[in-house]
């Protein structure tokens, strides 16, 4: 039997070509709760980045982050599962409740493991690990190894959203700081092509916590301003590092055919996607973002000529700005598309930053409009990007590119395309 004509749980005849289609999205950010609000806020040009209200970071170098606002988890979190969660568990069920609504798919009329949870995580284990650290000083509680809370915590985040929505297929989460939102979605159409019917994936994270503020602080990369205007302002000659923030998007990732054959709303295509690695550091070799890229486009069966707008990865920092300026450049030439950084209004949220600008290409194709990039002015020259800064620009949009990169060396890079 072929991959062709072969069956995927519930009968459907697998189409294992067909980019894969995003019916359904959920978002919590810190400059809107909820996709709609969120959005709304991106196009308004409206930060979330503020003082840190979560702890007293007062007497931390560091004392801006992006915190989602007005999340009561009560609200959104059957009681029973609030002793079993911490905050970004909260957050990623509310983002999938919110992604499966829109989607309009209930899960308990999905066949049996046709259906799965894919997602990305990074540094949300900290406040579980932090708990357990304050168990062990202070109640005398049983010590549990670091590791084993980073390891049990993912585990439990997808576990949850698997639990509660009756999501009984493949899961599993990756682990690639930044990158992770691209890569979890990648890994979500690796199992639609092996028939799986549908997949609820990207990244929600979030380490707002004493002990992550201190790993945040010992990388060296958060900016120290205490103006919110200009604490993360990426490719502009006075960067000087970014702001953390928590949050992202989860999205439903549908096989293309079932997605029409129920009548869904497509918001657009998986079209491509591609990942690589940096060589080590001192080695001599140059960053692997730009090969990321290209490859991701081949995925896609197009050139660079074909992409109308670049969500870039934006570190905020002089020299990994410059670098990915050079990227873009390579590919695109100097001021050749439009690029935007709608992140600079939450943060950098690590395994859910990704995501979210993948929500953000989706719904730019949607709305036909470039979100903006706020507080940072013209790019510098030596970053010779097209940066759609400040204000919202309305664009004739087909095809978006969104760049990721996470600490360690992972580089990502997806190609979305439109519906219609």
């Amino acid at each position: 039997m072929t991959t062709e004509t072969a069956a995927r749980p519930g009968g459907t005849p697998l189409s294992p070509t067909a980019a894969p289609v995003v019916t359904g999205i959920g978002v919590t950010a810190p400059n809107g709760l909820g996709t709609e609000a969120w959005w709304a806020a991106v196009l308004r040009g409206e930060s979330g980045i503020r003082p840190v209200g979560r702890f007293d970071a007062t007497q931390y170098p560091a004392k801006l982050a992006g915190e989602v606002p007005g999340f009561d988890a009560a609200e959104h979190v059957p009681s029973r599962l609030l002793p079993q969660t911490d905050h970004m568990t909260r957050l990623a069920l509310t983002a999938a409740d919110e992604a499966l609504a829109d989607a309009g798919v209930d899960p308990a009329e999905l066949p049996d493991f046709s259906a799965g949870v894919i997602t990305a995580s990074s540094a949300g284990g900290f406040e579980f690990g932090q708990k357990e650290l304050q168990a062990l000083w202070s109640q005398g509680g049983q010590y549990v190894s670091a590791y084993q809370s980073f390891a049990w915590f993912y585990a439990v985040n997808t576990g949850q959203i698997s639990i509660k929505n009756g999501l009984r297929g493949p899961s599993g989460v990756l682990v690639t700081e930044q990158a992770g939102g691209l890569d979890a979605v990648a890994q979500a159409r690796r199992q639609l092509r092996k028939g799986l019917r549908l997949v609820v994936t990207g990244g929600v994270d979030s380490s707002l916590c004493p002990w992550g503020w201190a790993a945040h602080l010992a990388g060296g990369e958060l900016s120290t301003s205490e103006d919110p205007a200009r604490a993360f302002r990426p490719f502009s000659a006075e960067a000087d590092g970014h702001v953390a923030g928590e949050g992202g998007a989860l999205l439903v990732l549908e096989d293309a055919a079932a997605a029409r054959e129920r009548g869904a709303e497509i918001y657009g295509t998986v079209a491509g996607y591609a990942s690589t690695f940096d060589p080590a550091p001192g080695s001599g070799g140059a960053p692997r973002l730009q090969a990321a890229a290209e490859l991701a486009l081949r995925d896609a069966g197009l050139t660079p000529a074909d992409v109308d707008v670049v969500f870039a990865d934006a570190a905020g920092r002089r020299d990994a700005d410059r670098a990915e300026a050079r990227a873009l450049t390579a590919l695109f030439g100097e001021y050749g598309v439009p690029v935007t950084a709608p992140k600079t209004m939450t943060g950098r949220l690590a395994a859910g930053g990704a995501s979210l600008d993948l929500a953000a290409a989706l719904l730019s194709l949607r709305d036909q409009v470039i979100p903006p990039t706020v507080n940072t002015g013209p790019a510098a020259e030596d970053c010779p990007v097209d940066l759609v800064s400040e204000v919202r620009r309305p664009e004739r949009l087909r095809t978006a590119l969104v760049l990721a990169r996470g600490r360690g060396g992972f580089n990502a890079a997806m190609v979305v395309r439109a519906a219609h």
